[in-house]
């Protein structure tokens, strides 16, 4: 089961504001206990919208749409990527992810549990994904 942790946006993460270095070694002794466990599969800090782009789909049209975004909650900073036994399991490994921007600020991390190509009905829809998965191995 793979799950993702999701580490909220906050305004100061938005204005490109860098962790501090207690914070980068909180981070860096979590991810390497999850590596030492091996159930990390990948993780990273993303960078402000405002140096990202969306693109809206309607009426059968595209339209790129340049940030920043608005509404700051709404946005992503970073993410971790694990793969565990459990929901438990992985609730249990969100539960010690560090405070995302430290210890005495705001933050918020979101936990969702990836699909995987079992979930769907079989078919040549989902078997053009398995080849796809097969070929990055």
């Amino acid at each position: 089961m793979r799950f993702m942790i999701l580490v909220k946006a906050t305004a100061a993460s938005e204005a490109g504001e860098m962790p501090e270095p207690s914070l980068m070694a909180a981070m860096g002794a979590y991810h390497e206990e999850l590596a030492k466990a091996g159930v990390l599969l990948d993780a990273t800090g993303l960078q402000p919208s405002s140096k990202g782009w969306r693109i809206r789909y309607s009426g059968g049209s595209r339209t790129v749409v340049d940030g920043p975004f608005a509404e700051s909650k709404e946005l992503i900073a970073g993410y971790t990527l694990i793969q565990v036994r459990s929901r438990e399991e992985a609730m249990e490994w969100a539960r010690r992810f560090p405070a995302p921007f430290g210890e005495q600020a705001d933050g918020e991390i979101e936990v969702r549990q990836l699909f995987e190509l079992d979930d769907f009905e079989p078919g040549p829809e989902v078997d053009r994904f398995r080849g796809l998965e097969a070929s990055r191995r």
